[in-house]
Protein backbone atom coordinates (compact mmCIF):
# COMPACT_ATOMS: atom_id res chain seq x y z
CA UNK A 1 0.00 0.00 0.00
CA UNK A 2 1.59 3.06 -1.30
CA UNK A 3 1.68 5.99 1.94
CA UNK A 4 0.15 9.45 2.22
CA UNK A 5 3.52 10.65 0.67
CA UNK A 6 3.49 8.69 -2.21
CA UNK A 7 0.03 9.09 -3.13
CA UNK A 8 0.72 13.08 -2.77
CA UNK A 9 3.87 12.97 -4.58
CA UNK A 10 1.83 10.95 -7.61
CA UNK A 11 -1.06 13.00 -7.34
CA UNK A 12 1.22 16.19 -8.45
CA UNK A 13 2.68 14.37 -10.85
CA UNK A 14 -0.53 13.47 -12.64
CA UNK A 15 -1.08 17.59 -11.98
CA UNK A 16 2.46 18.15 -13.80
CA UNK A 17 3.35 20.65 -10.61
CA UNK A 18 6.50 21.17 -8.75
CA UNK A 19 6.87 20.43 -4.98
CA UNK A 20 7.13 25.02 -5.32
CA UNK A 21 4.11 25.04 -7.42
CA UNK A 22 1.80 22.87 -5.02
CA UNK A 23 3.61 24.89 -2.06
CA UNK A 24 3.02 27.91 -3.63
CA UNK A 25 -0.41 27.05 -3.83
CA UNK A 26 -0.97 25.76 -0.28
CA UNK A 27 0.46 28.45 1.40
CA UNK A 28 3.48 26.27 2.72
CA UNK A 29 7.06 25.79 2.02
CA UNK A 30 8.47 23.87 -0.57
CA UNK A 31 10.52 21.80 1.65
CA UNK A 32 7.18 21.13 4.12
CA UNK A 33 5.80 19.59 0.64
CA UNK A 34 9.53 17.18 0.15
CA UNK A 35 9.39 16.32 3.86
CA UNK A 36 5.43 14.50 3.48
CA UNK A 37 6.36 13.14 0.09
CA UNK A 38 9.59 11.44 1.30
CA UNK A 39 7.84 10.35 4.85
CA UNK A 40 10.24 12.24 6.89
CA UNK A 41 6.90 14.38 7.74
CA UNK A 42 3.55 13.11 9.03
CA UNK A 43 0.55 15.48 7.90
CA UNK A 44 -2.20 15.90 9.92
CA UNK A 45 -5.76 15.81 8.11
CA UNK A 46 -6.07 19.70 7.66
CA UNK A 47 -2.87 19.65 5.83
CA UNK A 48 -3.70 16.65 3.66
CA UNK A 49 -7.23 17.73 2.90
CA UNK A 50 -5.36 21.39 1.95
CA UNK A 51 -3.10 19.56 -0.53
CA UNK A 52 -5.63 17.53 -1.87
CA UNK A 53 -8.06 20.36 -2.29
CA UNK A 54 -4.98 22.40 -4.15
CA UNK A 55 -4.40 19.00 -6.47
CA UNK A 56 -8.32 19.09 -7.10
CA UNK A 57 -8.31 15.35 -5.92
CA UNK A 58 -12.10 13.75 -6.19
CA UNK A 59 -13.58 12.89 -2.78
CA UNK A 60 -13.03 8.99 -3.03
CA UNK A 61 -9.01 9.46 -3.76
CA UNK A 62 -9.09 11.88 -0.51
CA UNK A 63 -10.70 9.51 1.55
CA UNK A 64 -7.96 7.18 0.28
CA UNK A 65 -5.39 9.40 1.11
CA UNK A 66 -6.44 10.20 4.67
CA UNK A 67 -6.21 6.11 5.01
CA UNK A 68 -2.66 5.99 3.95
CA UNK A 69 -1.74 8.34 6.47
CA UNK A 70 -3.59 6.59 9.74
CA UNK A 71 -6.79 8.83 9.55
CA UNK A 72 -10.61 7.87 9.07
CA UNK A 73 -12.19 8.72 5.79
CA UNK A 74 -13.46 12.18 5.68
CA UNK A 75 -16.03 11.89 2.87
CA UNK A 76 -19.54 9.54 2.91
CA UNK A 77 -20.50 7.77 0.27
CA UNK A 78 -24.51 7.09 0.34
CA UNK A 79 -27.00 5.95 -2.07
CA UNK A 80 -28.11 8.59 -4.36
CA UNK A 81 -31.79 7.50 -4.01
CA UNK A 82 -31.42 7.37 -0.30
CA UNK A 83 -32.63 8.86 2.64
CA UNK A 84 -29.97 11.20 3.28
CA UNK A 85 -29.28 12.19 -0.01
CA UNK A 86 -33.19 12.69 -0.61
CA UNK A 87 -32.97 16.33 -1.49
CA UNK A 88 -30.55 16.19 -4.27
CA UNK A 89 -32.46 13.00 -5.78
CA UNK A 90 -35.54 15.36 -5.98
CA UNK A 91 -33.53 17.70 -7.48
CA UNK A 92 -31.85 15.64 -10.08
CA UNK A 93 -34.68 14.07 -10.73
CA UNK A 94 -36.76 17.56 -11.53
CA UNK A 95 -34.19 18.40 -14.04
CA UNK A 96 -34.46 15.35 -15.82
CA UNK A 97 -38.21 15.46 -16.10
CA UNK A 98 -37.73 19.24 -16.92
CA UNK A 99 -35.65 18.19 -19.58
CA UNK A 100 -38.28 16.62 -21.79
CA UNK A 101 -39.44 15.49 -24.73
CA UNK A 102 -35.67 15.54 -25.04
CA UNK A 103 -33.15 13.56 -23.69
CA UNK A 104 -31.14 13.60 -20.31
CA UNK A 105 -29.72 11.34 -17.95
CA UNK A 106 -27.51 10.70 -14.88
CA UNK A 107 -23.68 8.62 -15.21
CA UNK A 108 -21.83 8.09 -12.43
CA UNK A 109 -17.79 8.06 -12.88
CA UNK A 110 -17.85 5.10 -14.75
CA UNK A 111 -20.21 6.02 -17.17
CA UNK A 112 -23.26 3.78 -15.72
CA UNK A 113 -26.42 4.83 -15.97
CA UNK A 114 -27.82 5.96 -12.92
CA UNK A 115 -31.42 7.97 -13.96
CA UNK A 116 -32.78 8.82 -17.20
CA UNK A 117 -36.06 10.46 -17.95
CA UNK A 118 -38.65 9.06 -20.42
CA UNK A 119 -36.99 10.49 -23.93
CA UNK A 120 -34.71 8.28 -23.24
CA UNK A 121 -36.66 5.68 -24.19
CA UNK A 122 -36.98 5.33 -28.68
CA UNK A 123 -33.13 5.09 -28.36
CA UNK A 124 -33.33 2.10 -25.24
CA UNK A 125 -35.53 0.05 -27.31
CA UNK A 126 -33.10 0.14 -30.31
CA UNK A 127 -30.66 -2.37 -28.00
CA UNK A 128 -29.98 -5.40 -27.27
CA UNK A 129 -31.87 -6.72 -23.90
CA UNK A 130 -28.46 -7.94 -22.66
CA UNK A 131 -27.37 -4.21 -22.71
CA UNK A 132 -30.04 -2.89 -20.79
CA UNK A 133 -29.24 -5.49 -17.34
CA UNK A 134 -27.87 -3.26 -14.92
CA UNK A 135 -25.94 -1.02 -14.66
CA UNK A 136 -26.07 0.16 -18.18
CA UNK A 137 -23.57 1.35 -19.30
CA UNK A 138 -23.44 4.46 -21.73
CA UNK A 139 -20.08 3.98 -23.68
CA UNK A 140 -21.15 0.05 -24.00
CA UNK A 141 -24.39 0.93 -24.62
CA UNK A 142 -23.30 3.18 -27.51
CA UNK A 143 -20.49 1.89 -29.39
CA UNK A 144 -21.30 -2.12 -28.76
CA UNK A 145 -22.38 -3.18 -32.44
CA UNK A 146 -25.48 -4.38 -30.74
CA UNK A 147 -26.48 -1.31 -29.52
CA UNK A 148 -26.95 2.30 -31.11
CA UNK A 149 -23.87 2.04 -32.82
CA UNK A 150 -25.42 1.07 -36.14
CA UNK A 151 -27.63 3.80 -35.88
CA UNK A 152 -25.24 6.62 -35.32
CA UNK A 153 -24.17 7.95 -39.17
CA UNK A 154 -21.21 9.85 -37.75
CA UNK A 155 -20.19 6.84 -35.08
CA UNK A 156 -15.89 7.11 -36.19
CA UNK A 157 -16.45 11.24 -34.83
CA UNK A 158 -18.43 10.13 -31.72
CA UNK A 159 -16.26 7.54 -30.88
CA UNK A 160 -12.93 9.65 -31.25
CA UNK A 161 -14.84 12.31 -29.22
CA UNK A 162 -15.44 9.73 -26.34
CA UNK A 163 -12.41 8.57 -26.35
CA UNK A 164 -10.49 11.87 -25.98
CA UNK A 165 -13.28 12.64 -22.89
CA UNK A 166 -12.70 9.50 -21.47
CA UNK A 167 -8.94 9.46 -21.63
CA UNK A 168 -8.81 13.59 -20.34
CA UNK A 169 -11.13 11.60 -17.75
CA UNK A 170 -8.65 8.90 -16.97
CA UNK A 171 -5.93 11.32 -16.83
CA UNK A 172 -7.22 13.17 -13.92
CA UNK A 173 -8.46 10.67 -11.80
CA UNK A 174 -7.72 6.56 -12.38
CA UNK A 175 -10.19 3.97 -12.12
CA UNK A 176 -9.76 0.71 -12.94
CA UNK A 177 -13.17 -0.17 -14.58
CA UNK A 178 -13.26 2.93 -16.98
CA UNK A 179 -9.76 2.08 -18.02
CA UNK A 180 -10.92 -1.68 -19.11
CA UNK A 181 -14.26 -0.26 -21.13
CA UNK A 182 -11.39 2.42 -22.73
CA UNK A 183 -9.59 -0.63 -23.47
CA UNK A 184 -12.48 -2.35 -24.93
CA UNK A 185 -14.26 0.31 -26.81
CA UNK A 186 -11.95 3.05 -27.61
CA UNK A 187 -8.14 1.95 -27.60
CA UNK A 188 -6.49 1.55 -30.78
CA UNK A 189 -6.31 3.38 -34.07
CA UNK A 190 -7.33 7.36 -33.43
CA UNK A 191 -9.71 9.25 -35.73
CA UNK A 192 -9.57 12.59 -35.79
CA UNK A 193 -12.69 14.42 -35.22
CA UNK A 194 -13.92 16.94 -37.79
CA UNK A 195 -15.03 20.04 -36.04
CA UNK A 196 -16.86 22.28 -38.61
CA UNK A 197 -19.97 23.24 -35.91
CA UNK A 198 -19.98 25.19 -32.49
CA UNK A 199 -20.47 21.58 -31.03
CA UNK A 200 -20.06 17.98 -32.69
CA UNK A 201 -23.31 16.93 -32.49
CA UNK A 202 -24.69 12.88 -32.54
CA UNK A 203 -26.61 12.12 -35.60
CA UNK A 204 -28.50 9.30 -35.44
CA UNK A 205 -30.94 7.22 -38.06
CA UNK A 206 -34.72 6.16 -36.49
CA UNK A 207 -36.64 4.68 -39.91
CA UNK A 208 -34.83 6.79 -42.23
CA UNK A 209 -34.96 10.02 -40.44
CA UNK A 210 -31.72 11.75 -39.12
CA UNK A 211 -31.65 13.06 -35.43
CA UNK A 212 -29.09 15.37 -34.59
CA UNK A 213 -28.30 15.82 -31.00
CA UNK A 214 -25.68 18.24 -29.15
CA UNK A 215 -25.00 17.54 -25.41
CA UNK A 216 -24.02 19.53 -22.29
CA UNK A 217 -22.74 18.31 -18.88
CA UNK A 218 -23.94 19.26 -15.36
CA UNK A 219 -21.98 18.69 -12.06
CA UNK A 220 -22.68 19.72 -8.48
CA UNK A 221 -20.16 23.11 -7.60
CA UNK A 222 -19.64 22.04 -4.37
CA UNK A 223 -20.14 17.89 -3.51
CA UNK A 224 -19.20 16.89 0.24
CA UNK A 225 -20.09 13.29 -1.06
CA UNK A 226 -18.49 10.66 -3.15
CA UNK A 227 -22.03 9.68 -4.97
CA UNK A 228 -22.41 13.34 -5.32
CA UNK A 229 -18.83 14.03 -6.17
CA UNK A 230 -18.70 11.04 -9.07
CA UNK A 231 -22.34 11.84 -11.00
CA UNK A 232 -22.93 14.30 -13.61
CA UNK A 233 -25.98 15.39 -15.59
CA UNK A 234 -25.59 14.66 -19.70
CA UNK A 235 -28.50 16.29 -21.50
CA UNK A 236 -29.18 16.51 -24.91
CA UNK A 237 -30.70 18.88 -27.54
CA UNK A 238 -31.71 18.84 -31.19
CA UNK A 239 -29.65 20.91 -33.48
CA UNK A 240 -32.35 21.24 -36.21
CA UNK A 241 -35.88 21.75 -36.96
CA UNK A 242 -36.37 17.96 -38.20
CA UNK A 243 -34.66 16.62 -34.69
CA UNK A 244 -37.51 18.83 -32.69
CA UNK A 245 -39.89 17.67 -35.00
CA UNK A 246 -38.74 14.01 -33.94
CA UNK A 247 -38.86 14.49 -30.23
CA UNK A 248 -42.34 15.96 -30.76
CA UNK A 249 -43.48 13.13 -32.08
CA UNK A 250 -42.09 10.59 -29.64
CA UNK A 251 -42.70 12.47 -26.79
CA UNK A 252 -45.37 10.47 -24.41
Amino acid sequence: MNTVGELVRQWRHRRRLSQLDLAIAADVSARHVSLVETGKSHPSVRMILRLADHLDVPLRERNHLLLAAGFAPRYQERPLDGEALAAAWEAVARVLRAHEPYPALVIDRSWNIVMANRALDPFLALAHPGLLEPPVNMVRLGLDPRGLAPHIVNLAEVRSLLRVRIARQLASAPDAGLAALYDEFLAGEHEEPVHQEVATPMIFRFDGREVRLFSTTTRFGTPTDVTLDEIAIESYYPTDAESVAFFSSTSP
